[in-house]
C-alpha cells in the first residue's frame, strides 16, 4: 500500500498537485555522456519550469562488481511542476528510452539515467515509485551538484537541507 504526503484537495474532494520544487539526478556512462545529459536536460526543461542544471562531474560507478564499468558523468537539476510524481517519473523514463536506455541487469552501464530525487515535501512509497529517492542521501554524485544549485532544499524524511546532507557525506569520506 502506498503512502503519499503532499498535494491539495479541490472543492469536489479530488487531490491535485501543488506546484513544488522537483529535483532530478542525471547520469550517463555509455556513448557521448555529455551530449546525452545536455539533451536530456533540454527535454526535462520542457517538463519542469524554471529548470536549472548543475555542473557536470565525473565519478566512478558505485557498487560491488562495477569497478571495471565506464566512468559516469553526473549532474543534478531543479525546476518546478504541478505534475504528479508518477507523471514525472513516467516522463523521465520515456526520455531515458528515447536515449537508448536498456535495463539488461541491475546497475548495468547506461546511455542515460534520470532519477526523481525530491518532489517538494512529498513522501511516496508505492510500487515503482519512491520519493524522496531512497538512496540519494548516500550519493555524493547527487548531493554535490544538487547542493550547488539548491542548497536549501529540504529532505522531508530527515528535515535536513541538501547542503547539510552533502557536508555529512563529505565529512564521512563517502
Amino acid at each position: 500500500m502506498g503512502r503519499i504526503i503532499g498535494g491539495r484537495r479541490t472543492e469536489d474532494g479530488r487531490t491535485t498537485e501543488a506546484e513544488r520544487i522537483i529535483a532530478v539526478a542525471l547520469g550517463s556512462n555509455l556513448g557521448d555522456r555529455r551530449a546525452a545529459i545536455l539533451a536530456a536536460a533540454d527535454e526535462v526543461s520542457r517538463i519542469l519550469s524554471e529548470f536549472q542544471l548543475s555542473f557536470l562531474i565525473e565519478t566512478a560507478p558505485v557498487g560491488a562488481g562495477l569497478e571495471n564499468d565506464p566512468l559516469y558523468l553526473n549532474a543534478a537539476g531543479v525546476g518546478r511542476s504541478t505534475r504528479s510524481s508518477r507523471e514525472l517519473l513516467d516522463a523521465f523514463l520515456a526520455i531515458e528510452q528515447r536515449h537508448g536506455r536498456t535495463r539488461p541487469r541491475t546497475n548495468a552501464p547506461r546511455t542515460l539515467d534520470l532519477d526523481l530525487i525530491l518532489a517538494g515535501d512529498e513522501i511516496i512509497d508505492e510500487p515503482g515509485l519512491r520519493v524522496p529517492h531512497p538512496r540519494f542521501r548516500e550519493r555524493a554524485f547527487v548531493l554535490e551538484p544538487l547542493a550547488t544549485i539548491a542548497p536549501d532544499l529540504i529532505d522531508p524524511v530527515t528535515g535536513k537541507s541538501v547542503v547539510e546532507l552533502w557536508r555529512a557525506i563529505k565529512k564521512a569520506g563517502a
